[in-house]
């Protein structure tokens, strides 16, 4: 899992600054940033080139606006794009106001975005303990 650890410090900053309540998991080969459970950003190496990428998950209007650009890559592979996640080059976030924007932009999507399904993490015995609680209640609570 490779990437680039300043990447991930500077956006860890800029989403303190706007005091966002956010985790990070390991995703995409690198580090994604979570808010509300969602998607909202990441950073990785991009194997192929050594190049460090932010991956941003953008409004559709967003979306194509990017994909105009010449640091843009979108995510997935040419029979199929990932809608709404595109890949910045390390050329298109250099400054922190240029990161500060995608940042923003990914923030401001973020509400509209669609979580994940949710696996069923309850394993089977963590389920037999919860319908042995409740028929214990209702054996005693007479």
């Amino acid at each position: 899992m490779a990437y680039n650890e300043n990447t991930v410090q500077r956006i860890r900053t800029i989403l303190q600054k706007k005091e966002v309540d956010f985790f990070e998991k390991k995703m995409f080969g690198g580090i994604c940033f979570m808010v509300d459970e969602k998607i909202c950003c990441a950073t990785r190496i991009d194997k192929n080139n050594g190049e460090d990428l932010l991956l941003c998950r953008l409004s559709e209007t967003d979306y194509v606006m990017a994909s105009k650009r010449e640091d843009a890559i979108p995510m997935g592979n040419a029979e199929r794009k990932m809608s709404g996640f595109i890949f910045i080059s390390e050329s298109g976030f250099k400054t922190n106001s240029e990161l500060v924007n995608w940042i923003r932009l990914c923030l401001d999507f973020n509400p509209f975005a669609k979580a994940s399904k949710r696996k069923n993490q309850n394993l089977p015995h963590e389920n037999l303990y919860f319908v042995a609680a409740i028929f214990t209640y209702h054996l005693f609570r007479s």
